[in-house]
């Protein structure tokens, strides 16, 4: 099995831009559509896009790796380098920070330079323990492959499947200089394109022990945010490739077994891209109904607790609140959580549901 980088062109890859001009051009006019809703809207309802985006993002880059982050905690980090007001702030863990602080850089500074020492400060961003969940990794460094070959394999010990092999560690230096002067130069290569090719190459390349994926999405971010000549970041990428997750590793591992051709590649990545960017329309409707539903009880006076209860009901809270779910999430007795949930009924914020007795459930009222 040769892979696409011991080919003899590597990395000169191939594709018909004709085939994906009317593509490119529809992304092009939703990208330009988003941005110009946002720009419509008041600056609180900008600021919970942002917070909203960047929270998917964080959330989703992790979960394609299979690695699950707090949500909460991702959401505070955030909202704490965003500069947005948050109720319910939680200090955050050291990696969600790191991958909070490594996201937020690729797109609010997708001006400056990619270069191998912001790279690998973005890895030690990632991994602050220099772990990976419980084995111990080289962290800020090209990886050595002291442990033999780079390699993707799935199945059982004495059945493993090799999907992947990535280049030898000693030609690191040399593949990502190369990538690297390629990512900054001026050309007139479409930005869209660009974030698809870079991608791909980085990923292909695969130049740290683990976090290649991550760190690969973002740079795919970084070139995306110079599509838009912004560094508001209001659709996540990762949120779409999570839910096309085989599709998104079938496609890399069949282009890199394949030739220099991109084609396919290209083409699924624009049309994740255009998933992506119709479901930040979805998401705009979720912050307006919220926006309008605080409008609605901005004269009902609730405290920390409940306010903060309202909000991850607004966000992706999972099943149904009772009292001691409240309780538990908010830190305080079930009495008091009875109590909170009973004012809020008074006040036309919670609705409480048909189902009675000890299993009573609580839903918003929109």
């Amino acid at each position: 099995m040769r892979y696409i980088h011991e080919l003899k062109y590597w990395p000169h890859f191939s594709y018909d831009i004709h085939l994906h001009t009317a593509t490119l051009g529809l992304l092009r006019h939703k990208q330009g559509k988003l941005l110009g809703q946002m720009a419509a809207l008041g600056f609180k309802l900008k600021d919970d896009a942002l917070l909203e985006s960047h929270t998917l993002e964080a959330l989703k880059t992790s979960e394609i790796e299979g690695v699950i982050v707090n949500p909460e905690q991702v959401r505070s980090s955030v909202a704490k380098r965003l500069g947005i007001e948050y109720i319910g702030l939680l200090p955050a863990d050291r990696n969600v920070d790191g991958l909070v602080e490594t996201l937020i850089d690729a797109t609010k500074n997708h001006k400056m330079l990619l270069t191998k020492e912001r790279l690998l400060g973005w890895h030690l961003a990632l991994f602050p323990a220099a772990q990976s969940g419980n084995y111990e990794i080289e962290v800020g460094k090209w990886r050595t492959d002291s442990t033999g070959p780079m390699q993707v394999i799935s199945g059982a010990m004495g059945k493993e499947k090799v999907h992947y092999e990535a280049p030898p560690a000693h030609k690191l230096d040399d593949e990502m200089d190369t990538f690297l002067a390629w990512f900054n130069s001026t050309d007139n290569l479409d930005s869209v394109l660009k974030a698809a090719i870079a991608h791909l190459w980085f990923v292909t390349i695969h130049p740290f022990d683990d976090g290649n994926g991550r760190i690969a999405r973002a740079i795919a971010d970084m070139q995306l945010a110079k599509a838009d000549n912004s560094d508001l970041r209001f659709y996540s990428m990762s949120a779409q490739i999570r839910t096309e997750r085989k599709l998104y590793y079938e496609n890399l591992e069949k282009t890199q077994k394949g030739n220099l051709d991109i084609n396919d590649w290209l083409a699924w990545f624009f049309s994740c891209l255009s998933s992506a960017l119709d479901e930040s329309q979805v998401t705009l409707k979720k912050i307006v109904d919220k926006s309008q539903f605080w409008q609605t009880h901005q004269d009902s006076t609730l405290n920390e607790r409940q306010k903060s209860m309202v909000n991850k009901l607004m966000g992706n809270f999972e099943g149904k609140l009772n009292t001691s779910k409240y309780a538990k999430m908010s830190k305080c007795s079930a009495d008091t959580a009875l109590r909170d949930i009973q004012d809020m009924i008074t006040k036309g914020v919670l609705l409480k549901e048909e189902a009675g007795g000890r299993s009573t459930n609580y839903s918003l009222n929109w």
